[in-house]
């Protein structure tokens, strides 16, 4: 009967200690992370909403105008938020926000982390920006200040789990309570973050999503934050407009995203000061929201009331309008906050316009069920989880046939968007600042990794423009290699011979040898960029060449460069298939 080694029982230890450790680190974790996020999101969801109740309550700032009376408190409470934005701004250190694009791009770049103090100073702006009346969103944020939780987790963790579990703990937590749907938030999570289902990372997520959903009733109370409780559609009937209105969902998702980018950029090419353009904003939304205050703030008031069908259309066209205008002003002028929420008010309010057309042309009239569908369309459209939408509306209703329907609807309007756009607005964000993150994490880390930290600073052969061709052939040959790099006194890269060349030529130095174009990596290059100049280099090295200087500073092979893409490749298939 065979028998167990001190080693092997050594050995089984270590494995189960591991284990233990692992699954006791994944709990505590998902755990923690949840319950912070539960904290946290119903804070600011619930203080937006107290605030936003105090200032629409206010009397003292009321004028009458032509017999009307006018409230001035939007105008008054934005001005108040702006300069309060301002200081956080100058607090922070904050010269550009940081949202859920932010998000996305450290978990696709390897061994990153959020930068805390950015991401805590951008969320209190988007909460005194929401709060003020601001026309922005309160999920992206939270998004963002989730997957900075989890960093900050991490970097007191030690590092005991990989980064992208800890963004998706905290990102999941976000969604879970904010929106009271735990299944949502661990999608959420995969879907739009992560853009993996890594298995490894899928119970500590789920823990923290579970968390946060439980903390949140058991603390704060049941919530149905856009209230729809209504009788479930007829499937059959919907089809054909569902069909037909989701290519306009997908326009209307489109439009509104160019303006937040036209506008950004209209913002940036002024020349005015981020201080006066913050003030600028709140000007112009405040003088707006006096006479529309349905698209101050969050909105979801209004989203209710679209869905009850209490909007006349004419009123409709101009709170989907005006909400898209002034979402723009504010976030492209540096109101921080979500393009999440103003993205549900618009496209409820384009899937009640449909309705009341479609009630007007003689057809039967669909109830909240093209609101609804709206809502979840332009919303998957701009933030780039259809599927985490679908399921949001699930979670919101208990209903499958609204579900479905707006599946049908997103996945319409998906295709829209997709072709005319792209995948979403953060993706957006991330190709203006040159982040393509379709192309996957190898590709990213492979841009972000320097070719310098892979070359050989001594190993290889340089001579002087002077140098004797037989001595030349000579310490060639001792040292094994068939190219040499020729530089000047001052190290500066002149060319390269050959060992070929060196013998066929009758010179008596090497100067008459030298190939004075041969291929150079430029020390700033990154890896990708190596790869993509050495895929048709035929040799032993490559020559890496400081670009202002000019100096040789070392040489890379293809065996170098070829490690270095696999050590990615094999990072990458850890973290999405393990």
């Amino acid at each position: 009967m065979p028998t167990i080694t001190e080693g092997e029982q050594q050995s089984g230890f270590l494995r189960a200690k591991k284990i233990i450790r692992t699954i006791a680190i994944t709990f505590f974790i998902g755990l923690v992370i949840g319950s912070v996020m539960a904290v946290v999101s119903n804070g600011f969801v619930i203080g937006v909403g107290w605030l936003a109740n105090q200032r629409e309550s206010l009397s003292l700032f009321e004028i009458t105008v032509f017999g009307f009376s006018i409230s001035t408190a939007p105008l008054v409470c934005l001005l108040i938020a702006a300069f309060l934005v301002i200081g956080i701004k100058r607090i922070f250190s904050i010269t550009r926000y940081h949202g859920p694009a932010d998000s996305i791009y450290v978990a696709h770049h390897a061994d990153d982390e959020p930068d805390w103090r950015v991401g805590i100073g951008s969320t209190l702006a988007a909460f005194v920006s929401a709060s003020g009346g601001a026309s922005v969103g309160q999920y992206g944020p939270l998004v963002h200040f989730g997957a900075t939780v989890g960093g900050l987790m991490r970097r007191l963790s030690g590092g005991a789990l990989t980064i992208e579990i800890f963004l998706g703990c905290g990102v999941a937590g976000a969604i879970a309570a904010g929106f009271n749907a735990p299944i949502t938030g661990l999608v959420f999570a995969h879907e739009a973050i992560l853009r993996n289902f890594s298995q490894k990372a899928i119970a500590p997520i789920a823990i923290s999503s579970i968390t946060a959903a439980a903390v949140s009733e058991w603390a704060f109370g049941e919530r149905n934050v856009l209230g729809i409780n209504h009788v479930a559609p007829n499937l059959v009937e919907l089809i054909p407009y569902l069909l037909a209105s989701g290519p306009v969902f997908g326009l209307v998702a489109i439009a509104f995203m160019l303006s937040l980018r036209r506008s950004a950029r209209f913002a940036s090419g002024s020349g005015l000061s981020a201080p006066k353009l913050i003030i600028l904003a709140a000007l112009i939304c405040g003088f707006v929201g006096m006479f529309i205050p349905e698209i101050l703030g969050l909105g979801t008031d209004a989203v209710s009331n679209m869905f009850s069908d209490e909007f006349e259309l004419s009123y409709l066209l101009v709170l989907m309008l005006a909400k898209i205008m002034m979402t723009a002003v504010c976030i492209g002028f540096g109101l921080f906050g979500g393009v999440f929420s103003p993205a549900l008010f618009v496209g409820a309010s384009i899937g009640a316009i449909t309705n009341k057309l479609i009630l007007m042309l003689g057809f039967g009239s669909a109830g909240p069920a093209l609101a609804v569908c709206g809502m979840a369309a332009v919303g998957a459209a701009v933030i780039g989880a259809p599927i985490s939408t679908v399921l949001i509306v699930l979670e919101m209703t208990t209903s499958y046939e609204f579900a479905v329907a707006a599946m049908l609807s997103v996945v319409s309007c998906k295709i829209v968007s997709n072709v005319l756009f792209g995948h979403s607005f953060f993706d957006r964000q991330l190709m203006d600042r040159g982040i393509n993150i379709s192309l996957g994490r190898s590709h990213i880390n492979l841009m972000d990794m320097s070719v310098v930290n892979y070359m050989s600073k001594d190993n290889f052969v340089s001579f002087s423009v002077n140098k004797n061709t037989a001595l030349a052939i000579d310490f060639m040959a001792k040292k094994g290699v068939t190219e040499a790099y020729v530089i000047t006194d001052n190290m500066s890269f002149s060319g390269k011979v050959s060992m070929q060349s060196l013998v066929l030529t009758k010179a008596e130095n090497i100067g008459g040898c030298i190939d004075r174009s041969p291929l150079v990596i430029f020390a700033d290059d990154s890896v990708l960029e190596a790869i993509e100049k050495a895929s048709t280099f035929v040799g032993e090295s490559i020559p890496i060449v400081d670009k202002s200087s000019g100096i040789l500073i070392g040489v890379i092979t293809e065996a170098d460069l070829f490690q270095a893409y696999l050590s990615m490749q094999n990072k990458t298939r850890d973290i999405e298939t393990a």
